[in-house]
């Protein structure tokens, strides 16, 4: 069809090791944006303006990085909340740092058929539109979630680098646009197109027999 469809990143979930052990209290107490019910959640929920992060940190130094759209921006995060615990008193040499799932979505700018595709590839796609509107199609190889709908609107979930995202959807596309919808309703405000010369020359010809038809069946009653 033409054209560059890009993947926007929305959210990347990291987890960091601090290699320390942490008290949680003293976190919360003497770190600004923390958040800390033991009865709750067992975790200090810290947040970060620049960039901006959200982190879950765990007494055992092991620390979970959301809330970022850029692998260099979860990392620099994950150094940040790590220097904020370490000025507390709880040093950490290194960062165990490693990224677990990224969530991008794409506009492939045509609706699709969500029927005809579970029907086609019923051994990697389900579609239940009375619990959920979209189609979820799970791919093998990246090992990655699609979350499709009929709008023409696809989330992928599951990957783990930048690259994971733009080979399934090259893997993907083919497959919507095999599925893609030939003849939809107009929406109010987008102008429908215009009749060529002949067919509209055929349309009032028709209309004028039709008129004609029915004149003669009036006669004859």
């Amino acid at each position: 069809l033409g054209g560059t469809i890009l993947v926007r990143l929305q959210n990347i979930s990291a987890t960091a090791n601090l290699g320390v052990r942490i008290d949680l209290k003293q976190i919360a107490l003497r770190c600004r944006n923390t958040e800390f019910n033991p009865r709750r959640f067992a975790a200090v929920i810290m947040r970060l303006r620049e960039p901006r992060a959200t982190a879950l940190i765990f007494a055992s130094g092991k620390m979970c990085v959301t809330g970022t759209k850029s692998t260099h921006n979860s990392q620099l995060a994950a150094q940040r909340f790590a220097y904020i615990i370490g000025k507390v008193g709880f040093k950490n040499k290194e960062i165990d740092f490693k990224v677990q799932n990224m969530v991008g979505t794409v506009d492939v700018g045509f609706p699709i058929r969500l029927e005809g595709l579970v029907y086609t590839h019923s051994m990697f796609a389900s579609y239940e539109p009375e619990l959920f509107p979209g189609l979820i199609y799970r791919l093998g190889d990246p090992r990655v979630v699609f979350l499709i709908f009929v709008s023409g609107k696809v989330v992928i979930t599951g990957a783990k680098t930048e690259k994971n995202l733009t080979d399934a959807l090259t893997k993907m596309y083919p497959v919507l646009v095999e599925f893609r919808k030939q003849n939809v309703t107009p929406i109010p405000g987008i102008p429908t197109p215009t009749l060529t010369a002949a067919a509209a020359q055929a349309s009032a010809g028709g209309a004028a027999a039709a008129t004609n038809d029915s004149q003669r069946e009036m006669e004859e009653v």
